[in-house]
């Protein structure tokens, strides 16, 4: 009976120690959650969900013998949905990460929940600066990219050209906000002013009146903080009450290449965007492009590409840990440098930031580009350590006392 008792004791002890990794032991679950037919669909959903199949089968399809597996949803472009999807996947799939997110109050939301229920999140596609902030947590990764960087890189830019005064047209969540509120903050810096902004309704089709406040208010510089189908929608529109003519300095700072492509030459010619990739960057670059077009119909957005690098880097850091379990796999992942085809010898912060060197580029004329996709020019690389705010201005508790 002793015996039996003292089996028994010794299973409960290895349960509640492994739990996790003991309750996803059939395979490790990759989930994607993601917009997969509203306005960010392009830059991520369908395209995530390639790069994170690819980055499975390049890993050769399963580790420490267990498969490994990719479930994805679509979470309508609303927060409760998005949220409910990823609290079944933890509670009742056995899901261990969860990628994609371009939707910055969802992704806010889900780092508390990763961090009570000890499971990681990795918020590829979402924007704001707060995830690695007040708002960062123990089991998150803010892997590619933030409203601070591309904002940052973006002013610095425009403010040589001579954009001291500045108008916002802002799409009204966590993500348009962020993008504002970061953008504002370089603008000062560089000796401008805000003189004026308005909100819009996430994938809003008519910007007209929007458009028209801007060129009121006789502004030098218009930023679109928004993403996706907005950046679209709003350039195509500024261009027709004949903005850009006007000397206008329209900038996007999340425009990715879809958008750029979406807006066309003509119009987009000169536009500034700020990327941590382009297709020809590599020769290993330009095979994931190839790869990637074949399957999807076009080239990745930096997204996209950035949603491979971080499965790769999620799973390499399973391997090394010899477990799926929450708390060892994050911390081989910020022991491990990050090198893929977009990123070479990454490293993450104690705040989850990604580091990372970023690229200021600028739209090509049409009579610049050599084809369909040839949408962009190299203007300059911005160091890792340059482009995102450092850590001791984060406000980020788990950087307090670094």
């Amino acid at each position: 009976m002793r015996c039996l008792k003292a089996a028994v004791a010794a299973w409960l002890s290895c349960c509640l120690i492994g739990g996790a990794a003991l309750a996803q032991n059939n395979a490790v679950k990759i989930g994607v959650l993601d917009d997969m037919s509203g306005p960010y669909a392009e830059n991520t959903g369908p395209g995530d969900v390639a790069a994170v199949k690819f980055a499975i089968a390049d890993f050769g399809g399963s580790v420490l013998g267990k498969p490994i597996e990719m479930v994805s949803a679509d979470f309508q472009s609303k927060v409760d949905v998005g949220v409910s999807i990823a609290k079944r996947w933890w509670d009742d799939e056995n899901v261990d990460v969860v990628l994609g997110i371009p939707n910055s109050a969802i992704a806010l939301a889900l780092v508390k929940v990763a961090e009570e229920k000890n499971r990681i999140v990795m918020p590829t596609a979402a924007a704001t600066s707060a995830l690695t902030g007040k708002s960062c947590g123990p089991n998150s990764i803010h892997f590619i990219y933030d409203t601070y960087g591309q904002t940052k890189t973006i002013v610095n830019a425009l403010a040589k050209q001579g954009g001291d005064t500045w108008f916002f047209i802002t799409v009204d969540y966590a993500f348009g906000l962020a993008v504002e509120s970061d953008a504002t903050s370089f603008i000062k810096a560089a000796g401008g002013k805000v003189v004026g902004s308005v909100r819009h309704p996430l994938n809003t089709q008519d910007f007209s009146s929007y458009v028209l406040q801007a060129d009121a208010s006789k502004a030098k510089g218009l930023m679109f903080a928004n993403g996706g189908g907005d950046i679209i929608n709003g350039i195509k529109q500024a261009a027709e009450f004949g903005l850009m003519k006007k000397g206008v300095r329209v900038s996007a700072p999340l425009a990715q290449f879809p958008d750029v492509h979406g807006v066309g030459l003509k119009i987009a010619q000169g536009l500034m965007i700020s990327s941590p990739f382009y297709y020809d960057m590599t020769p290993e670059a330009r095979a994931f492009t190839d790869r990637f077009t074949k399957e999807i119909g076009r080239p990745p957005s930096f997204i996209q590409a950035g949603t491979y690098g971080a499965a790769l880097h999620y799973l390499k850091a399973v391997k090394a840990a010899g477990t799926d379990e929450a708390k060892a796999v994050l911390s081989e992942m910020k022991k491990m440098p990050i090198n893929d085809f977009m990123t070479k010898n990454g490293s993450i912060r104690p705040d989850g930031r990604v580091i990372r060197d970023m690229y200021l580029m600028q739209a090509k004329t049409p009579e610049e580009s050599k084809g369909e996709w040839d949408l962009v020019k190299m203007v300059a690389t911005v160091p890792g350590n340059e482009a995102f705010r450092p850590l001791n201005e984060g406000e980020c508790p788990l950087a307090a006392s670094r």
